[in-house]
């Protein structure tokens, strides 16, 4: 290949290339901003410059514990400030950070800690039950357990006591907050893992770069015209694709990291008073309980708060709900293996002249790209090629760009599959739009066939959300000697709503075609994940045995 002009010595060097990572976000906000609050937790009230500190100190004191590149650091932590401060202490260290779902039983922590291979946990008392019966299993299979640090928080009112070999402030102690820690060698190093669900078999272990949370951190700003000094309340579980990247967002934008150990309608109401919170995020479950808590709980906010929505799309009552609190709500759309959000439902001016029902329409769809994603398609996974903007033709979401995984821990069979013919497959079933919106219609494990039609579960949990006693829904298929399959409605109500299951029914005969409308209406708590996500698989257990309605 010819020598070109513009490639004699014009070499990447120290000067003018150095890999993108969040870590010099948090270095900017303490030099610029030393004095600005970075974290606030019941009393604790810390500033960027001591933060900053504090996270060198931690750095240092795992460095001098023998963590080093590549080494997996997990922590077993709720939404305080040691779980913001390890998002950018272990990667000062090389190290790659494991957030662990603090949900899930003994056997599934084991398996992680196994698999992620984790040197250092750091353990909440509220969760040291769960992990004592986690590291048990390692030792009963003679493997080399982690070192174990506990973290202590003035806020936790339980009993339980501490299992690790030292306490996390005595920790941190011990390490120099002047720690020269590098920038990552290569931006494409691991930065964190974070596990899958796991639905049917064994989790996966998603792996993320320096370059890919820097840049979605960065994207989070620009979707949301997120301002400087934004006060950001900790709704979203850390855990939960190290939230959305937004802890190097709100470090990015010299922000307040307020700290909620508790989700509830109460602690939140209070914080957002308290603080003049600006910007959270949640899964619709969330928001639900927002806008159902008592009206005297949301007295006294009386400025605009930004609100971030993914999982399901937000029905009409929802927006309709926050629009009254003063809630401006942001819908976005991803999975664990886009960093969290990869696309977002961009509004436009003209969506406030028409009704809510038409605003949520809208706003039910999971939109386009994030900014500094490359791209988001719908593509027939068979041809490889792009489906009709029509509304209609059904193909799967794929993604391409910087805003996607490295791949699965240890599994690169998976990694091939996901990421075949050089676009991500997210496995949800949707249709593009003439607009080039987005919209799920399903995930493809979640279209109910009946009778040779194929249902959209989501389609049909539109419907029941717009029943005024519905909390939550869920739609799964329940076999069907005749049609194969059938819709199965689940059932979350309000307080005080006590409709009938033929109620139900006959508010779906008004909006829905005839093979489309639930034949069993179950009422009760549907099991959702930490994440605020409803477990489907749990429920396709229960649909066999639902009793059927004469429809």
């Amino acid at each position: 290949m010819k020598s070109s002009i513009y490639t004699q010595g014009l070499d990447k060097n120290s000067a003018n290339y150095v890999a993108q990572s969040p870590l010099t976000f948090i270095e900017r906000a303490a030099t610029v901003y030393p004095n600005r609050p970075a974290v606030i937790h019941g009393d604790i009230q810390r500033n960027w410059a001591q933060t900053y500190e504090r996270c060198r100190q931690f750095a240092s004191a795992l460095t001098q514990h023998g963590i080093k590149r590549f080494d997996t650091v997990a922590v077993m932590l709720p939404n305080i400030p040691a779980m913001v401060e390890a998002h950018f202490a272990v990667p000062m260290t090389g190290a790659v950070l494991c957030a662990l779902n603090t949900r899930l039983d003994a056997a599934a922590i084991a398996f992680m800690l196994e698999h992620g291979e984790a040197k250092v946990v750091l353990i909440d008392p509220e969760f040291s039950g769960v992990m004592s019966a986690a590291l048990a299993i390692l030792r009963d299979k003679k493997l080399t357990l982690p070192y174990v640090v506990d973290v202590s928080d003035v806020l936790y009112q339980g009993s339980a006591k501490p299992i690790g070999a030292i306490e996390y402030e005595q920790f941190i102690a011990s390490g120099d907050s002047k720690f020269p820690y590098q920038l990552p060698e290569d931006e494409w190093d691991s930065i964190c893992l974070n596990y899958t669900s796991g639905t049917t078999g064994n989790p996966k272990g998603v792996v993320y770069s320096h370059r890919g949370a820097y840049t979605n951190a960065i994207s989070n700003i620009l979707e949301w015209d997120m301002p400087r000094h934004p006060t950001y309340l900790w709704v979203l579980p850390l855990f939960h694709c190290n939230g959305w990247c937004f802890p190097w967002t709100v470090a990015a934008r010299a922000g307040v990291n307020v700290c909620l150990r508790k989700v509830d309608a109460q602690n939140i109401f209070e914080a957002i008073r308290k603080h003049h919170v600006t910007h959270y995020c949640g899964a619709p479950i969330v928001h639900n309980m927002l806008i159902n808590a008592p009206d005297e709980m949301k007295q006294g906010i009386n400025h605009t708060v930004s609100a971030m929505v993914a999982g399901a799309a937000p029905p009409a009552a929802m927006i309709e709900g926050m629009e009254k609190m003063g809630f401006d709500i942001t819908h976005v759309y991803g999975l664990t293996e886009t960093y969290g959000p990869a696309a977002v439902c961009v509004k436009h001016e003209d969506w406030s002249d028409v009704d809510v029902g038409e605003r949520a329409r809208l706003n039910a769809r999971q939109g386009v790209r994030y900014h500094l994603q490359n791209a988001a398609a719908v593509i027939d996974p068979e041809t490889m090629q792009p489906v009709p903007a029509d509304g209609e033709t059904m193909g799967e979401i794929m993604f391409q760009g910087n805003i996607a995984m490295k791949g699965y821990l240890k599994n690169e069979k998976a990694t091939q599959e996901a990421f075949a013919n050089g676009w991500f497959h997210s496995g949800d079933l949707a249709v593009m739009f003439p607009d080039g919106y987005i919209k799920i219609k399903d995930r493809s494990k979640d279209i109910i066939i009946s009778g040779g039609e194929n249902i959209s579960s989501i389609e049909v949990e539109d419907v029941l959300y717009r029943h005024p006693a519905v909390l939550a829904a869920a739609v799964v298929a329940k076999p069907d000697p005749k049609w194969g399959e059938t819709p199965c409605a689940f059932i979350e109500l309000k307080a005080g709503a006590n409709p009938t299951p033929q109620e139900i029914v006959e508010h779906c005969k008004k909006h829905l075609a005839g093979f489309k409308i639930p034949r069993a209406v179950v009422f009760g708590e549907i099991p959702k994940t930490a994440t605020g996500k409803i477990q489907k698989f749990e429920l396709r257990k229960r649909a066999g045995s639902a009793s059927a309605i004469d429809v």
